[in-house]
């Protein structure tokens, strides 16, 4: 399993001195741009390819406080991934200095052409180097209509 680990600095904590949800998500994708970073997806990489990561969104479940003082360590799997690889699903899992999961984020998102503007697959170099990653034992190959099942839509502002 892909592991990174992080010092909880004074600026990760929150009002409520304990590690802030802005924090989750830096720590996320520091792990995640990690893993793909050594995986092929280096700035220059992605550059060449007119290749970005795009998110759709992450759901955070907290289980329990963590604090200041003590190193955590995130987690990356892939929970998901649509042949080609044009959609990915990612689990993150956050453990205390003892080993314990203290929040969970599931997370999902897509490779945008940068030049078109439109969702794009990957080559297949990368998709074979992202289809390397520890899966989830509930692991799924994504299609289109997995990235519509909330059902969320833009809304018009009402005046």
């Amino acid at each position: 399993m892909y592991l990174k680990d992080f010092e909880i600095r004074w600026s990760d904590i929150d009002a409520n001195r304990h590690l802030a949800n802005s924090a989750y998500i830096n720590f996320m994708s520091h792990t995640r741009m990690s893993y793909l970073m050594e995986n092929g997806f280096g700035q220059k990489e992605m550059a060449k390819l007119n290749l970005g990561p795009v998110v759709f969104y992450e759901h955070m479940y907290y289980f329990k406080e963590v604090f200041a003082g003590k190193p955590v360590q995130v987690s990356l799997q892939l929970k998901g991934l649509a042949e080609g690889g044009k959609f990915f699903e990612f689990v993150h899992n956050f453990y205390d200095a003892e080993g314990n999961n203290f929040a969970r984020c599931e997370m999902m998102g897509a490779w945008m052409d940068l030049k078109s503007r439109k969702l794009t697959t990957l080559p297949e170099a990368l998709y074979n180097n992202l289809s390397q990653l520890d899966r989830t034992e509930d692991f799924r190959t994504i299609t289109k209509e997995d990235t519509r099942t909330a059902g969320k839509k833009p809304q018009a502002l009402s005046q």
